[in-house]
């Protein structure tokens, strides 16, 4: 499976719970697309959020965030891990 990271360049009135949150609601969704979402970090100044997610393609990985809770991130990257 691929690794992805997401960018989410502005969110709106971004908060560390609403972050939580929208995490929690992919966490219950990703099953349904074969996704697994790993991590993810913010900046409540910028309203930036980056997810880290294993998927079998950029497609799943956005179908989670659009069922889950509707915020689609602006970029999806393929990465590899490194130490």
């Amino acid at each position: 499976m691929a690794l992805y990271l997401d960018v989410h360049n502005k969110i709106e009135g971004l908060t560390k719970e609403g972050v939580a949150d929208a995490h929690e609601k992919d966490l219950r969704v990703q099953r349904k697309y074969g996704v697994n979402y790993l991590k993810y970090w913010f900046d409540v100044g910028t309203g930036k959020v980056f997810c880290l997610v294993e998927a079998p393609s950029k497609e799943a990985a956005a179908a989670v965030h659009r069922e889950a809770h509707g915020l689609v991130a602006d970029e999806i990257i393929e990465v590899n891990e490194g130490s």
